[in-house]
């Protein structure tokens, strides 16, 4: 399977001995916590297998006349005992199980988040969440109480056997004829669970990518009065997780039954048989009592048995979706060592990309050199591959042919968290995160002092902003920053760019949604920053382009030109037309600045 179908299909299914690879890796760092509940259950069982013996013994006591207080005693410490030890098991496992769920959320999260961008573009959010969540919660039940119970319960059925045995072979082989018919029968229905189990899971990571759709794009939703139709969409998933859902409860209700008829028949069996051998002699009516007591404790065992089968099926399902999530190729990060300073070079030599082999390229031989410090503008049709020029300089991708170079040196051999924090940058939606609005800010510098996000608000003309707002900095933005305006988000973004002290700030149309006003007082901050600090511009305003040190012309994934705008308006037809439509665009908000 490829990553491209890993990450966009529903997750194939793993082999028995990968599944138990994938649960014992689980399993591991718990392993002495579920020993000593597994111990303590084993415990509570050995204790519940002694009152059989106990009863007998107290029949026994009551046909020959003697006193009956001492086993009455003893069969009530038994009962207590097995109750007490049996509860502190079952807390320790319990305490596992989430222990365990912990750990596989903290690892999965982990690597969901350092997941390299490609693979986050082909896959679902919605889905990946549905396995952080959804699919992690069902290890709770595999890796501790299906393993715990297949081994408690194997040898607590290996322990009742061999007690029946010892009292009475006949019965037991009358038990064990019952039992095996009726639950080698059952043993069919355990793939239909797991396959249905499955299919559910699948339907709730769907429902979760509509939901993670719908969600973020609220806005347009109710704009577009798409309520009904997203409404439509989450609820045919629910409807196949609720089927699914149903048919694996129903393989459930048939295994569970099935187990209960098996001690039904086998009790109506032994209590015929058995009654026939103790008025016979062959017995005498104690061993009758005891071992249809026997048959009572074999029910659990088996719903042991029975229940650690049904969770794997369960379970295997999951982990399949796990794991099929922890193959996806993620980033290796590192703590930064050390950026330099100044002023950081650019350079594409004969760059080539395409996102998937299966695209036309992006880019198709791209080269341009960018000095330290100044501002360049990159400019071109949409398409042309302006955008994709940050991508392959912060190693969001990585280039199919050719170099980039960042102070001389291949992207490729900078540790990745050295680069990344040498950069500022401000996406073309300037997404802003939900939380307060000192949160967004030093989200990229979280050690940045009172003082320092003074000075960035200051430029970023936010200051007034803060001052408006009613709880200041620690406002709450709302979700994707919802409480402010577009402009806003965009100062924000920039800010929060600033902030981290860059050597390279990479602004993809970082002023779109700025005023006049705003737009240039944010013009004549790049112009400040850029005497220190070299700045890459994607840029369609006419004002912002005029103002760089340098123009870089792309069509159709190459670079036609490269000069200032008097140089290509006189020598590139291109970007003439540009500038005299859609750059004009903006210009009358700017007139003062233009031609």
């Amino acid at each position: 399977m490829t990553t491209d179908e890993r990450a966009g299909a529903p997750a194939a299914r793993l082999s028995t001995s990968e599944t138990w690879r994938a649960l014992y890796r689980h399993f591991r760092p718990h392993r002495w916590a579920v020993a000593l509940g597994a111990a303590f259950t084993l415990v509570g069982a050995a204790s519940a297998l002694a009152q059989p013996l106990a009863a007998k013994a107290l029949v026994d006591r009551l046909g020959g006349g003697g006193s009956i207080t001492g086993i009455l005693v003893l069969l009530t410490a038994l009962v207590v005992l097995g109750t007490a030890v049996e509860s502190v098991g079952a807390y320790i496992l319990a305490r596992t199980a989430e222990s365990v769920v912990l750990t596989a959320r903290r690892t999965l999260i982990g690597r969901l988040l350092r997941l390299r961008l490609p693979e986050m573009e082909r896959a679902q959010p919605g889905d990946l969440m549905s396995r952080v969540t959804s699919d992690t919660t069902l290890l709770r039940s595999v890796t501790t109480q299906s393993v715990v119970s297949a081994g408690t319960g194997g040898l607590s059925l290996l322990a009742t056997i061999a007690l029946m045995g010892v009292m009475d072979p006949v019965l037991l082989g009358v038990t064990l004829g019952v039992i095996v018919l009726v639950v080698g029968a059952t043993a069919l229905v355990m793939p239909r669970i797991a396959q249905a189990t499955k299919r559910s899971q699948e339907a709730v990571g769907e429902m979760s990518t509509v939901l993670e759709r719908a969600f973020g794009a609220f806005r347009t939703v109710k704009a577009s009065g798409a309520e009904d139709r997203e409404t439509a969409v989450v609820e045919d998933a629910a409807r196949r997780a609720w089927r699914h859902g149903l048919r694996s409860a129903k393989w459930e209700a048939v295994a569970w039954s099935s187990v209960g008829l098996a001690v039904q028949v086998s009790f109506l069996a032994v209590l015929g048989i058995g009654g026939a051998r103790v008025a016979s002699g062959a017995i005498p009516v104690s061993t009758l009592v005891a071992f249809l007591l026997f048959l009572f404790y074999l029910i659990e065992p088996i719903s042991e048995l029975m229940e650690a089968a049904t969770q794997y099926q369960v379970g295997s399902a999951a982990i399949a979706r796990i794991q099929e999530a922890e193959r996806l190729e993620t980033e290796t990060l590192t703590a930064p060592s050390g950026t330099g300073s100044g002023p950081a070079a650019v350079v594409f030599e004969d760059v080539t990309f395409h996102y998937r082999d299966d695209l036309p390229p992006v880019h198709q031989g791209v080269s341009f050199t960018v000095p330290g410090a100044g501002t360049t503008a990159f400019v071109g049709p949409s398409g042309a591959g302006k955008t994709t020029v940050f991508g392959l300089i912060e190693r969001f991708y990585e280039a199919t042919g050719g170099r980039v170079l960042v102070d001389g040196k291949d992207v490729r051999d900078w540790p990745l968290a050295d680069l990344r924090a040498s950069i500022g940058y401000v996406e073309q939606d300037a997404p802003v995160l939900a939380g307060t609005l000192r949160e967004n800010l030093v989200f990229g510098a979280p050690d940045a002092d009172d003082e320092q996000i003074t000075q960035v608000l200051v430029r970023a003309r936010l200051d007034a902003l803060v001052e408006r707002l009613p709880d200041g900095l620690e406002t709450v933005v709302g979700h994707r920053g919802s409480k402010l305006s577009g402009g806003e988000r965009q100062r924000v973004a920039i800010a929060r760019a600033l902030l981290r002290r860059p050597r390279l700030l990479l602004l993809d149309e970082a002023t779109s949604q700025l005023d006049a006003v705003n737009e240039m007082a944010l013009r004549d901050m790049v112009a400040e920053v850029s005497r220190e600090v070299t700045v890459l511009v994607v840029a369609h305003r006419l004002s912002t382009v005029t103002l760089a040190d340098r123009i870089v012309v792309m069509d159709a994934g190459k670079v036609r030109a490269v000069g200032s705008h008097h140089e290509l308006m006189a020598a590139d037809p291109l970007y003439g037309e540009l500038a005299a439509t859609q750059f004009l665009a903006s210009a009358p908000r700017a007139s003062s600045d233009a031609p």
